[in-house]
């Protein structure tokens, strides 16, 4: 939000708008679709394609919409109130939602594998070492290599903690009125968090094709992938947003009082770069 003014009402109430509708009803395709190809359905992956695509563009005309309304001076700090209190229940359903997935690993790691060990299933696995990471005492997933912390993640985690000093750098700037010099840092910004997925990438093709690390490779691979992939998918959020909030101030949106566009993007990275920290420590080194 930027262009707010003292004349703007004390509540902004929006028309009617269509697009929740329009969300929802693509979210629907994409998950239908989902379902289907997992199941092998041939015209599942297109029909994905199509749904996600529309909600892309929905979410764009939407976006677009409240970005017009907040230049157009019509919110006032009650609906600056009311977007900050909205991003922050955001982030806390996504620290809820990667609290499951590290449960999910504490869970395999410290509770059911010791179980697996113990005196009671010798019988039945007397070969089996209760030992972290493990492809199970039953014998049937392929023998794969773990991922170390070294090189890629431990460059992958200086690229993120970086581009939170560059991203804080910004914000200041920006606060300063300072605007060629918080787009050079804001652009600093997404060019790390970019390089940190061409990194990811990299890595996810080393594991697949050298280490025969796969999602499939037990409760170890199906952890290690929906940890990180999850995360790298918020990051390539994050970096779009934060794309998107470089445009608007080469727009010239914003102003050094009235900026929560940017901020909300700001809090969103901050908080990618934590869950980041979180499992560069749990998932690569213990």
């Amino acid at each position: 939000m930027s262009g707010q003014h003292q004349t703007a009402p004390y509540y902004f109430v929006p028309a009617p708008s269509r697009h929740p509708v329009s969300c929802s009803v693509g979210l629907l395709v994409v998950l239908g679709s989902a379902a289907g190809w997992v199941n092998g359905q041939p015209w599942a992956p297109w029909t994905a394609l199509a749904g996600l695509l529309w909600v892309l563009w929905v979410l764009r005309s939407w976006f677009g919409d409240s970005i017009a309304e907040s230049e157009g001076g019509l919110y006032s700090k009650r609906i600056d109130g009311s977007y900050r209190w909205g991003m922050s229940w955001f982030i806390f359903s996504e620290v809820m939602f990667f609290a499951a997935f590290f449960g999910a690993l504490f869970y395999a790691r410290t509770l059911a594998m010791p179980w697996l060990g113990d005196l009671d299933n010798k019988l039945l696995w007397p070969d089996f070492s209760a030992v972290w990471p493990n492809a199970g005492p039953a014998g049937v997933v392929d023998a794969f290599e773990t991922m170390g912390p070294w090189p890629i993640p431990t460059l992958n985690t200086a690229l993120l903690l970086t581009s939170g000093v560059t991203l804080t750098i910004s914000h200041h700037a920006l606060r300063a009125n300072h605007r060629a010099t918080a787009i050079f840092w804001l652009f600093a910004t997404v060019v790390l968090g970019f390089t940190f997925l061409g990194f990811q990438a990299y890595e996810y093709h080393h594991a697949y094709t050298e280490l025969n690390l796969k999602l499939t490779s037990g409760v170890y691979g199906s952890t290690f992938f929906l940890l990180t992939g999850f995360h790298g998918f918020h990051v390539m959020l994050g970096a779009i947003m934060l794309t998107v909030m470089m445009v608007r101030l080469m727009k010239g949106h914003f102003t050094p009082e009235h900026h929560f566009g940017f901020e909300g993007a700001a809090w969103y990275w901050h908080f990618v770069d934590v869950v980041w920290l979180g499992l560069y420590v749990v998932v690569y080194w213990l």
